[in-house]
């Protein structure tokens, strides 16, 4: 009993490194996506799949 009772709070630190680790990449996502260079790539890239060029 006493090895869960010092273990208590390890899930609820796993799960918060996890979602501020998903957050920091989002945001870094959103920074490259932003960049007119990726935007550019990502609109020929579509083009190209529906025959628009």
């Amino acid at each position: 009993m006493n090895q869960l009772r010092n273990d208590r709070g390890a899930i609820t630190a796993e799960y918060a490194i996890a979602t501020l680790a998903a957050v920091a990449f989002a945001g870094l996502l959103v920074i490259v996506l932003r960049s007119d260079e990726v935007k550019s790539m990502l609109f020929s890239l579509v083009a190209k799949a529906l025959g628009l060029e």
